[in-house]
């Protein structure tokens, strides 16, 4: 009798653990922002699948995606969502970081001049300076605003961001230690 309990106990134990792999391999395949071409404007556009709705139906066969984010919404939130046809068309090319790889790719940060070889996109994420002056993470600029982000600022590296952060909020422990050749010369 122990013996099937053991045996019922390590099947039980198989199949949650091919369940979570399935859920997480789903998840990374689905989530993420995208990059398509709206076609009611022509025009490039960011959209986010509805992951949790595209796992669950993937379960039983044919996965039906839909939208979770758009940012032609809540003004076209009732568009027939054609775009979501270019997904199964263009795969992982047209996630966000790929194109944000892309666009870092050949750049200088704006500060320190390091070109940008590998980005990390999980850790010490690679941020923009913006028309204002300003250094921002890619996590603060809307859906809506991430195309002209990329054709209004430039690259900063993740140590420039930092310190400009840290320069930007805290002004009274700054000290900068340029030299005056004047006052020396003097």
């Amino acid at each position: 009798m122990t013996i099937a309990y053991v045996m019922l106990a390590a099947i039980l134990v198989a199949a949650i653990y091919i369940g979570i792999r399935y859920f997480v391999r789903a998840r990374q395949k689905f989530s993420g922002e995208r990059v398509i071409i709206c076609p009611e404007t022509g025009k490039q556009a960011m959209v986010e699948v509805d992951a949790q709705h595209a796992m669950v139906t993937s379960l039983f066969g044919q996965t039906d995606l839909r939208l979770e984010n758009c940012w032609r919404w809540p003004i076209k939130q009732d568009c027939g969502q054609e775009c979501l046809l270019q997904l199964d068309i263009a795969g992982e090319e047209c996630l966000v970081r790929s194109v944000l790889d892309k666009w870092y790719r050949g750049k200088q940060c704006a500060f320190c001049e390091r070109p940008f070889d590998d980005i990390e996109i999980t850790d010490h994420k690679p941020a923009l300076l913006n028309a204002e002056g300003v250094t921002v993470e890619w996590k603060q600029i809307p859906i809506s605003a991430v195309m002209d982000a990329m054709t209004t600022s430039l690259p900063v590296c993740w140590n420039c961001h930092i310190a400009q952060t840290f320069r930007r909020e805290h002004p009274e422990l700054v000290v900068d230690r340029t030299t005056n050749r004047l006052a020396k010369t003097a």
